[in-house]
């Protein structure tokens, strides 16, 4: 395991089926048609390369948060672009509260889209809760994936008496009630906490727009699953090269979160970036390349 700073300019079969439990029969016997999948999530496929990159949204984002990294993404490598259920262009008839519930069935989903697409040596990129369902993935279908990206992930966002996550419990509750009153103030509020007073005003405003537009009703379950998700355990069973992508001063995933997943992902590597905030691919695009190129081409 390594770590350095960017200045600005297998999983055994025990833990796979451990994890597979999560899920219930019918949803992991019955495999769905490969193009009920691809409308499901709304995939879109392009781009010049053969080394498929698959990107993982953040929470309440769609595919279009990716934008300013996809166009030089898409000259070198071949993109796959999806949307939860529940947000862009997702078929909202799909949705089940029982299936997402947990983060599983956001895993069970990437897995579906993998197979739909056949797909073999997938790079994951992840983004913040997007990470861990990559994350998830890796160990629950490891056949599929190579390497792996996380963006200002976290695999708990709670504070514990021995670990800090960056939220308290009461914090946490007092957003997800405000959420349930005004979707839209709390849309505003979140995602300026999430990016900071650093950074362009604009950009705050466009990551809010995103949350507006998913789904309100969805968007307040996948919250609740979002912020109270613990992934730690899991994190020992991340078989793939892992290169972990911090920002600095981030109240989402601060240092002590880049430093836990440094020492538990067995093949893990740490940027941090110079960046603020819990977005590197919104405020920092140039450098958030600059790092995965270094990691994807070494």
């Amino acid at each position: 395991m390594t770590a350095f700073t960017v200045p600005l300019a297998s999983c055994s079969d025990k833990a796979a089926n451990q994890f597979l439990n999560l899920f219930p029969s019918s949803e992991a016997l019955l495999a769905p048609l490969p193009s009920a999948v691809l409308e499901r999530n709304n995939v879109r496929v392009f781009g010049a390369g053969e080394q498929v990159l698959m990107l993982c949204n953040g929470f309440g984002c769609s595919q279009h948060i990716w934008g300013r990294l996809t166009t030089m993404l898409a000259m070198r490598y071949r993109l796959v672009v999806f949307d939860y259920v529940g947000s862009g262009a997702s078929d909202l008839t799909a949705y089940s509260p029982a299936r997402y519930a947990t983060l599983a069935g956001y895993v069970q989903d990437v897995v579906d889209i993998c197979q739909a697409l056949d797909l073999r040596d997938v790079i994951l990129v992840g983004h913040s809760i997007g990470a861990s369902i990559a994350m998830l993935a890796t160990i629950a279908a490891p056949v599929h994936f190579s390497r792996l990206i996380a963006l200002a992930a976290s695999p708990y966002f709670l504070n514990e008496d021995d670990y800090y996550g960056g939220f308290s419990r009461e914090d946490v509750e007092q957003l997800l009630g405000l959420m349930q009153v005004d979707h839209d103030s709390w849309a505003n509020l979140f995602a300026n906490l999430l990016l900071g007073a650093e950074n362009d005003a604009l950009l705050s405003k466009e990551l809010a727009q995103h949350f507006c537009n998913a789904d309100s009703r969805i968007a307040q379950q996948f919250a609740h699953v979002t912020f109270l998700s613990d992934c730690r355990a899991d994190m020992v069973h991340v078989p793939v090269p892992t290169l972990l992508v911090q920002c600095s001063q981030d109240i989402a995933a601060p240092a002590e979160v880049g430093a836990y997943l440094l020492e538990h992902i067995p093949q893990a590597t740490l940027v941090t970036l110079s960046t603020t905030g819990h977005c590197p691919h919104l405020s920092a695009p140039l450098e958030t390349l600059a790092a995965m190129e270094a990691f994807l081409t070494a």
